[in-house]
């Protein structure tokens, strides 16, 4: 990675941008963190919104190359570094799945999952994005019925996307501890770069109360 072409993250501790931040604690390169205040509106500020319109974590910079949304995101890192392993080739039968399940998780996943935490209907079936919060759950079980990992044997980007959501879905209970869920999990949370990320958050998290506390 040349200097003018720095790798920057635009990140919230305790966000879903720690899913982009294992990310590259997993694919191994070096990065700059940009910690983006949330509590004090620093995602609502211009400079932010130049960045992601949406004023949503995460974000990073390549470059000239600003790319947001975490399924976007997971899908740039992982091919931009293909020596990490994390990204099966464009000619590798699994890049079929490997793309489904970075996508479904935004476009299925967690709309069924929010509608579900907001006690909301799906809507009727043709205007539905994920058809029903049961079908959904039973797709992503039978995936990881499968294992150790979302494609089998190899431990993917989709799995730091994937292990990140059902970490905090079953946490907040919109998800329900299925065995096969609770059992990927625990697999997930021996990765090492989850424990780096965890240091990581605390440690930031811990410095900005120490900061508002003066």
């Amino acid at each position: 990675m040349t200097p003018d072409r720095r790798l920057t993250l635009f990140h919230a501790p305790r966000t879903r941008s720690s899913g982009t931040l294992m990310l590259l604690e997993e694919l191994g390169v070096a990065y700059d963190l940009h910690v983006v205040d949330m509590k004090a509106g620093e995602q609502r500020q211009p400079a932010f919104l130049a960045l992601n319109p949406l004023g949503k974590v995460p974000a990073i910079r390549y470059g000239d190359a600003i790319v947001t949304e975490q399924g976007a995101i997971m899908i740039y890192l992982a091919d931009l570094f293909p020596q990490a392993g994390l990204a099966p080739a464009l000619d590798d039968p699994l890049r079929g799945p490997y793309l489904r399940w970075l996508v479904f998780c935004g476009s299925s996943f967690e709309p069924a999952v929010v509608d579900r935490a907001m006690s909301r209907e799906p809507g009727p079936t043709a205007m539905s994005p994920y058809g029903s919060y049961d079908g959904v759950l039973d797709a992503v079980v039978a995936q990881l019925r499968g294992g150790p990992w979302l494609l089998g044997e190899r431990f993917t980007a989709a799995d730091v996307l994937w292990g990140m959501a059902l970490s905090w879905t079953t946490m907040f209970k919109v998800v329900p501890e299925r065995p096969e869920i609770m059992a990927y999990l625990a697999r997930f949370r021996e990765r090492p770069a989850l424990a780096q990320v965890n240091a990581i958050d605390a440690k930031l998290a811990a410095e900005h109360e120490a900061a508002a506390s003066d």
